[in-house]
């Protein structure tokens, strides 16, 4: 985490360097903003984060339910080991087995890293909150005059007045002007 806050602070800094040397031209207007403290206080994330912490309290629920389901008939097969037939006693190890994989099944289902339902609902519940934040800091942007805003915490740049230069299309203009040089040198060693 430290070194991304001096990545950061590195890169702001190479940025308000740069921007100083045209400071007779404009006054260059730069903020931040502290992703992990919006999402720790502001109301909607809050209650965003209670809805996924009921949700994932009621799975686990579920997950104990199917575990203690699993232990109960394990516990019946050994007590019952000496009075049931060898046939018998595999039927009940089978349904001990497909308990067991229903309940990876769910767990898979629901805690899956890649897309399990945790994670989708995650998102599909969070993301209405990152638009009302990002529609915040754009208008607080274009009314404060700010240039650019960063979040200190991941080392983004959320917001970019849209006067300020998009070096894009110069860049790719650049680079195709090499890879044109490059290919006239290579013509010309060919003939």
């Amino acid at each position: 985490m430290n070194l991304v806050r001096a990545t950061v602070l590195v890169f702001v800094t190479g940025l308000v360097l740069a921007f100083s040397a045209n400071q007779a031209q404009a006054q260059l207007k730069i903020g931040y903003i502290n992703s992990s403290r919006i999402l720790e206080t502001f109301k909607e994330a809050i209650d965003v984060r209670t809805q996924l912490k009921d949700l994932n309290a009621q799975w686990e629920k579920e997950a104990r339910d199917m575990q203690k389901e699993i232990q109960d008939l394990q516990e019946q097969l050994e007590s019952q080991s000496l009075l049931l037939s060898e046939e018998r006693k595999a039927q009940k190890q089978q349904e001990i087995q497909n308990q067991y994989l229903k309940y990876q099944q769910f767990v898979q289902e629901k805690w899956n890293q890649q897309g399990g339902e945790a994670v989708k609902k995650e998102v599909e519940l969070i993301q209405p909150v990152y638009d009302k934040i990002n529609v915040a800091i754009k208008k607080i942007g274009e009314e404060e005059g700010y240039q650019y805003i960063f979040d200190v915490v991941a080392g983004n740049i959320l917001y970019a007045s849209e006067d300020q230069t998009d070096l894009t299309e110069t860049l790719l203009k650049e680079l195709n002007k090499t890879l044109a040089v490059s290919e006239a040198a290579g013509t010309k060693t060919e003939e």
